[in-house]
Order: C-alpha cells, then structure tokens, then sequence
C-alpha cells in the first residue's frame, strides 16, 4: 500500500518536472562546496577550543548574574 503512495507521489513529481531540479539544485551545490576553502586540522582544533572557552565564560557569566540578581530580589 505504501509503495503505491510513493510510487504515485513520486511520479506525479516526475511529470511537473520536480525530481530534474531536484538533481540540478543537488549538482549544483556540489560544486559550489567544491569551491569552499575547508580549514585545515590546525585551524578547526584552534576554532573548536575557542567555542568551548567562550561557552565556558558565557555560562559563568550567566551564572554570576543569576545569583547576584537572585540575591537582589528573593533574599534582601
């Protein structure tokens, strides 16, 4: 029963021409990642432990700003 929903399904996007720009749009951003710049090893260790660092001090910041506001307004 399935089958048959998918095959029609699919069909009917095969006659509006769906499924060809589907392929274009596919093919066509392969090769535009062909053209990126991918950074090296080096570069993507040094960016992914300066997301961490900064997630780091972000959240102590925010936890920083939790209590002094928590002890402004619920204990004074």
């Amino acid at each position: 029963m399935w089958a048959a929903v998918i095959g029609a399904v699919f069909g009917y996007l095969w006659w509006q021409g769906q499924v060809r720009q589907l392929a274009t749009y596919v093919q066509e951003t392969r090769e535009e990642l062909k053209k990126c710049s991918w950074p090296t090893w080096v570069e993507l260790k040094g960016s992914t432990a300066l997301i961490m660092v900064s997630i780091a001090l972000m959240g102590a910041f925010t936890e920083v700003v939790d209590r002094i506001l928590y002890f402004i307004f619920f204990v004074l």
